[in-house]
């Protein structure tokens, strides 16, 4: 089987919109993965970066089932004794809703040199107004 090798002048990006507010946050998260990806063109290629941009609006208004909100933790780790800090989906929510979204997006990107080039195309906004263009809304 061939891959298509597009050059980098012919990769074309577009920008996609999606409203987190209609969404659940794992469902949110695929779609918008697969996009920034470029899985959903003709001219994917696995080791080249042909994604599209991805805004994504209502950030704070994700969808979340069962009882996430409290039992859903966050850790991070100083590198010190007792240098464990923990926080609840609730507690993240409430400060840094666009955090929550981006590390879900960014754990369901493929873990290779590509991801963080990947994820710099996904801008995501509080409220709908935002100053990105808008090329096709995200289904």
């Amino acid at each position: 089987m061939k891959t298509f090798l597009p050059k980098t002048k012919e990769i074309k990006r577009s920008w996609y919109q999606a409203d987190a507010s209609k969404f659940t946050l794992g469902r949110l998260a695929s779609k918008v993965a697969t996009i920034l990806r470029g899985k959903h063109k003709v001219t994917f290629t696995p080791h080249m970066d042909v994604g599209d941009f991805v805004v994504v609006t209502n950030a704070e208004r994700v969808k979340l089932t069962g009882r996430k909100l409290e039992q859903k933790k966050y850790h991070r780790f100083s590198g010190y004794p007792g240098g464990l800090y923990t926080k609840t989906l609730s507690q993240r929510m409430e400060k840094e809703p666009e955090k929550v979204i981006r590390d879900a997006v960014y754990n369901m990107i493929d873990k290779n040199r590509l991801r963080k080039d990947i994820v710099r195309r996904l801008k995501i906004v509080k409220g709908d107004v935002h100053q990105f263009p808008k090329d096709k809304e995200l289904i």
